[in-house]
């Protein structure tokens, strides 16, 4: 099954991989905050990020669950 973002427009076979992907809400697996988006950000989650991507602004850990992935320069 193919999903699609509703923000950027990209595809994607897994719909974490993809900014908005649904409505969906869920909890913050770094800080338990409950009813998150996938554009959700926290203190410590961020600390964790090492790629943007350059066309959602979404990001991530590893460059593969980004679009248009760009490495964060410190």
């Amino acid at each position: 099954m193919s999903y699609t973002c509703k923000t950027c427009g990209a595809l994607s076979d897994a719909p974490n991989h993809l900014c908005n992907p649904c409505d969906d809400k869920s909890e913050c697996s770094f800080c338990g905050t409950p009813e998150v988006d996938a554009r959700h950000v926290c203190k410590d989650k961020l600390s964790e990020m090492k790629f943007v991507c350059g066309g959602c602004g979404r990001v991530a850990t590893e460059e593969d669950n980004l679009c248009t992935p760009q490495a964060i320069v410190a």
